[in-house]
């Protein structure tokens, strides 16, 4: 199973509803391990460190930044971004069906965009 992390903007009602279904899940908040206010590579460079995939709503800067590490040959465990518009329960299968699915460094240098289907 994969370890993820959130970002400091994730929606908690997905976070909860992850949590909810499957509460063994390995998931970290980034405010909860000192990031809070962090610029995104540091972000990056940490989930690099802990062998997690992010999970953000960031399309624009996260994403970029994650691209940058991929370039450069950087350890980029992988990035699930999640856009806002999706359903909550979609979210939440969506992201159970990743974290249960990939082993551990199955997503490296990827970026998995949400929904999975339309």
């Amino acid at each position: 199973m994969l370890l993820l992390a959130a970002d400091e903007n994730f929606n908690s009602a997905i976070l909860r509803g992850l949590l909810r279904v499957k509460s063994n899940l390995d998931i970290v908040r980034v405010q909860d391990v000192g990031l809070s206010a962090t610029d995104d590579p540091i972000i990056l460079e940490w989930a690099a460190e802990a062998d997690r995939a992010l999970l953000t709503h960031d399309a624009a800067t996260m994403t970029k930044y994650a691209y940058e590490r991929i370039n450069a040959g950087k350890h980029m465990p992988g990035i699930i971004e999640v856009s806002r518009k999706v359903p909550l329960g979609i979210a939440i299968d969506d992201i159970l069906l990743i974290a249960e699915t990939c082993q551990r460094g199955e997503l490296e240098g990827q970026i998995m965009y949400l929904p999975l289907s339309k």
